[in-house]
């Protein structure tokens, strides 16, 4: 049977990494998608780097727009990134019948609800396998693998960058700008980290497994994102000394009120898997009904881990390329007309368990004032933690930190007590709130 013939929009990292895996490959992929699979046509601004990523016998040129009119194109890769022409791209390629395969997760967590509904009308398949933690198959494992399950709640740490910063942060006790900035030299954070470090990029990935989980929209705009940048070295290590560890995480959940979708610093007993996911890693844990708790875990990002899922996407394709577009999955895992209208919660509905961190006067009846605050407002303490004054501010300080671990209570009631705490006179500078996930 004649090779599938697919486009490349962009011969990056991932793109050359592509081509690698597919050369070095080609007889297993082969054997699995039951035709040849065969990159003939590259699109790039940098014909110069396209051409000596693609080799001989590719067609290599610098405008998309070539690609996507071939007819001879079966599939079209897109690896440009972002918002902008992407979009324009993909839905060109749609509309020519073309399938899609995508990394792009910041494309499909805003514009995804549009771009699934053209393909769905053009009876063709957008795959985006590797836009949601690199190599590791989570995306397959949501829509497939669980497929039995009605799933709970899923956590994740999905960005690599973050995840090496709060690594470093933790083992060496360093500040989050002097991390920052060896991640950069490193290679693991990019000259303008915002999208990693304001967890943006986090955000992107959670949306879009989210939707797969339980059927519902993408709805990147309503999730609540925060990213680590406010983190400092004290809280880490108080959380260690309480048994934790600080990861920033996706989550998202199941509950009678609806759908909580939201990226964070969180403390996670260090007894967890996921707290002992260390480096540039990503992990994905999803607690099934049936299947009880999985872990996924593996290389976030990076050139072949990437290229492993484009791949696995472009056998996917290959092998239901002539298939009934009513029999194949669908893009999001339920079908068009069977999605949920759940709503996603605002942050304030949320209810979790929280770390607060006060720096307060060294004073006798500072802590029962600020129990009883947090008593009148229906918030159980787990643990309280008061740190020396002279650990905390040099010998003849007049300070402390006190540190309290609460159970479970609704954000919008903790936003309320923490403003009363605030307005004390004792309590000297703004109070720290992370929240704090069992995972269990």
């Amino acid at each position: 049977m004649k090779p599938i013939q697919v486009g490349l929009l962009g011969a990056g990292t991932v793109g050359s990494g592509t081509f690698k895996v597919l050369q070095r490959n080609q007889e297993e992929i082969k054997r699995r998608a039951g035709r040849g699979i065969e990159i003939t046509m590259v699109a790039d601004l940098d014909t110069a780097r396209a051409r000596e990523v693609a080799g001989e016998g590719v067609k290599v040129v610098s405008d998309a727009r070539e690609v996507i009119a071939n007819p001879e194109i079966d599939i079209v890769i897109e690896l440009i990134g972002g918002y902008g022409i992407a979009k324009q791209l993909v839905l060109e390629a749609i509309a020519a019948g073309k399938h899609v395969v995508t990394a792009n997760k910041a494309l499909l967590a805003v514009h995804g609800t549009e771009i699934f509904a053209a393909a769905h009308a053009k009876g063709v398949m957008v795959a985006f396998e590797a836009a949601v933690a690199g190599g590791i198959p989570i995306i397959k494992a949501l829509r497939e693998g669980l497929t039995a399950n009605s799933i709970q709640w899923l956590a994740g740490i999905i960005n690599g960058t973050t995840n090496f910063i709060l690594s470093e942060m933790r083992d060496k006790g360093l500040d989050f700008a002097t991390v920052l900035k060896e991640a950069q030299r490193l290679g693991y954070a990019e000259a303008d980290p915002t999208f990693d470090i304001e967890g943006v990029d986090a955000g992107h990935k959670v949306t879009l497994m989210s939707a797969i989980a339980f059927g519902i929209p993408v709805q990147f705009d309503k999730a609540h994102i925060e990213g680590i940048t406010k983190l400092a070295a004290q809280d880490i290590r108080y959380a260690e000394q309480l048994g934790y560890r600080i990861k920033l995480l996706g989550v998202t959940k199941r509950t009678v009120k609806g759908i909580e979708l939201r990226v964070h610093p969180s403390l996670v007993p260090s007894k967890r898997l996921l707290a002992n996911v260390e480096g540039a890693m990503n992990a994905v844990v999803v607690h099934g009904d049936a299947v009880g708790t999985t872990l996924y875990y593996g290389k976030g990002a990076g050139s072949e881990p990437t290229a492993s899922a484009v791949i696995a996407d472009l056998v996917d394709i290959t092998r239901l390329h002539t298939a009934d577009a009513a029999h194949r999955v669908p893009h999001l895992a339920f079908h068009p007309d069977a999605m949920s209208d759940l709503k996603v919660l605002p942050m304030s509905e949320v209810v979790t368990s929280y770390y607060l961190r006060l720096r307060v006067a060294d004073q006798a009846g500072v802590l029962a004032k600020v129990t009883g605050l947090l008593a009148t407002a229906g918030i159980s303490i787990d643990a309280v933690l008061q740190r020396e004054a002279d650990e905390v501010g040099g010998e003849g300080s007049t300070q402390t930190d006190l540190i309290i671990l609460t159970h479970d209570a609704r954000e919008g009631t903790v936003n309320d007590v923490l403003a009363e705490l605030q307005a004390l006179p004792t309590v000297l500078e703004p109070i720290v709130r992370i929240r704090k996930e069992e995972l269990s």
